[in-house]
């Protein structure tokens, strides 16, 4: 592949975990952040996301990746513009209008906003189906997921070409085809969150319990069959139709029993207090080192079955 060009804006952990995905992937990155020490703090990240992009294929042995605080001088040529900014709606308007002013109008215009619908962002752009939500799951340099999601703005050519770049890059991307908060992903790390959360503070379960209960049951299954795969394959020879006509009025009777919990000061000094006794904050680097590698054999665990697959 001949090098192209990436425009990177922000360079916090999503932008730099970004940054060398493509590099790895031959583009030439220029990541643009106002912060003049960004390239001193990025630089854990990016060298992180290089070792675990090796384990994960072939690539190269240097990444091509320079910083700026000039976003005209970022977007100029790029062939895609990836945003990270903060959260903050009003600041993406303002990145975004700069984006277009400056970019190539023929390039991809990409956020990564964990939960701001693309139709809100680019409602000050000229042309608002340009921009498109590309959602990593963090950190992208190591999970393979990003969801793809329009505006009503966006034609089915423009979600193509994300879904091609993002391919390219090594990812699987999932088109989202309806705008929601949070898209699809964060809703359901959400809704196991609050759960979690409810249980820790009704005292049916630690932490540390609770942890285990998940990575011995449903996160080794989920890691190879989603959800509705699961129950499907959970009704036997007659799939989610009977597991339904089985468990279907226990499902609804225990969804009736759910309650959110109140994120209060209590509420949040309890689960603190749990964290730190279990996962103390000094051992964070070891928990995230063992973390990626078990992450790392799973996933080419998956990538050998896939293939064997083929």
């Amino acid at each position: 592949m001949s090098t192209r060009k990436v425009a990177v804006i922000g360079g916090g952990v999503i932008g730099a975990s970004w940054a060398a995905v493509f590099a790895y992937h031959g583009f030439e990155v220029v990541v643009q952040d106002p912060d003049p020490d960004i390239a001193a703090k990025a630089e854990w990240t990016v060298e992180e996301g290089h070792n675990v992009l090796k384990q994960l294929g072939p690539g190269p042995a240097s990444l091509n990746i320079r910083f700026t605080d000039d976003l005209a001088d970022a977007v100029s040529g790029a062939y895609a513009v990836q945003e990270n900014g903060p959260e903050r709606l009003e600041l993406k308007r303002s990145i975004w209008s700069g984006v277009e002013a400056a970019a190539p109008r023929d390039a991809l215009l990409l956020t990564s906003t964990s939960g701001i619908p693309a139709g809100e962002i680019s409602a000050a752009l000229k042309n608002p189906g340009r921009l498109v939500v590309g959602h990593p799951f963090n950190p992208p340099h190591l999970l393979p997921l990003v969801e793809v999601v329009g505006s009503r703005a966006t034609t089915p050519a423009q979600i193509q070409a994300a879904v091609d770049f993002y391919t390219e890059v090594g990812k699987k991307p999932v088109v989202i085809d309806q705008e929601i908060s949070g898209f699809v992903a964060n809703r359901l790390q959400t809704a196991l969150l609050r759960e979690a959360i409810y249980l820790v503070d009704r005292g049916i379960v630690t932490e540390e319990a609770l942890d285990d209960i998940v990575t011995s049951s449903i996160g080794v299954r989920w890691a190879v069959a989603g959800p509705f795969l699961s129950f499907h394959l959970g009704g036997g020879a007659g799939g989610l139709q009977h597991f339904l006509e089985h468990f279907g009025d226990s499902l609804q009777q225990r969804w009736e029993t759910f309650e959110s919990p109140r994120l209060n000061d209590s509420l949040r000094e309890k689960l603190v207090a749990q964290a730190e006794r279990s996962y103390p904050v000094s051992k964070i680097p070891i928990f995230n080192s063992e973390r990626d590698v078990d992450e790392i054999n799973v996933l080419n665990a998956l990538k050998n079955r896939a293939l064997k697959q083929d």
